[in-house]
């Protein structure tokens, strides 16, 4: 028989467990909304274009809204498709500002990376995004991308990969923030995200530092990420990596496979 003294002592455990996993809840969402996916840049597995987006690309462990089976058991990792990384070490570099505007707006760039899984090629739009461009071709040419492994992949509701972070983490910058640019393309102002596209990570309006996505297939996305170039050869090569499927088995998380950037560069 349970007395009224007990019973209390009891609503109060309950009541302080609410409270607890309430405070617990709180933080992770604050962790995740600030949380730089870069610098960006959570991704939202709702059913809409907006949840979908909400924090998109703030950090590899976000967990907002995914769609998740408590009872089925996560799925077993595929075999890594890709080599192991060339020798070499990730650079640490930190500049004080973003660097002076010297691309030339109407010159056409390229952007080739050349990966463990295979090498991609990326046409870089200077006209419509010339300061995300110029800092690009700045970074690449300090070896900032060299050595960086593509750090989160999604694979539902929104399908990216995630790079250009040297601590793998998420909480990658090289020190500067970018505006946003080139938010008003046709290509992107519908809120999708076409298969194809290259794009800038952010933790909100006006934050882009060097984290970028690459879209390997349609993604319902707000017009929120500076779209700054087009894949011009290598879908093949995200597709093997989507293939292999992320860590954790949810849609969200480290690609299974190794992808790093051996060497990255960016030519006029």
């Amino acid at each position: 028989m349970v007395n009224n003294d007990q019973r209390r002592r009891q609503l109060a455990r309950e009541k302080f467990e609410r409270q607890q996993q309430r405070r617990a809840e709180r933080q992770r969402t604050t962790r995740r909304r600030t949380a730089v996916i870069g610098a960006a840049l959570a991704v939202v597995l709702a059913g809409t274009a907006s949840a979908c987006a909400a924090g998109l690309f703030e950090s590899k462990s976000g967990e907002d809204g995914k769609v998740v089976d408590a009872g089925a058991d996560a799925p077993s990792k595929k075999a890594d498709p890709c080599r192991a990384p060339a020798p070499g070490e990730v650079a640490k570099l930190s500049f004080d500002k973003e660097p002076p505007l010297t691309v030339d707006k109407s010159a056409k760039y390229a952007m080739k990376l050349r990966t463990t899984c295979g090498d991609i090629d990326l046409a870089l739009d200077a006209r419509k995004a010339p300061r995300t461009v110029n800092s690009f071709h700045f970074l690449a040419g300090k070896g900032y991308f060299d050595h960086t492994e593509c750090h989160r992949l999604t694979t539902q509701g929104i399908h990216v990969l995630q790079c250009g972070d040297p601590t793998a983490a998420g909480s990658g910058t090289p020190g500067y923030k970018l505006p946003d640019e080139n938010l008003k393309d046709p290509k992107v102002a519908g809120g999708t995200y076409p298969a194809g596209t290259v794009a800038m990570a952010n933790a909100g309006p006006g934050t882009g530092g060097s984290q970028f996505f690459l879209v390997y297939k349609d993604s319902p996305l707000p017009p929120d990420y500076t779209p700054f170039g087009t894949i011009e050869g290598g879908l093949d090569v995200l597709e093997k990596i989507a293939g292999a499927g992320e860590s954790s088995g949810q849609g969200d998380g480290a690609p299974n496979a190794t992808v790093v950037i051996d060497k990255a560069t960016v030519t006029k």
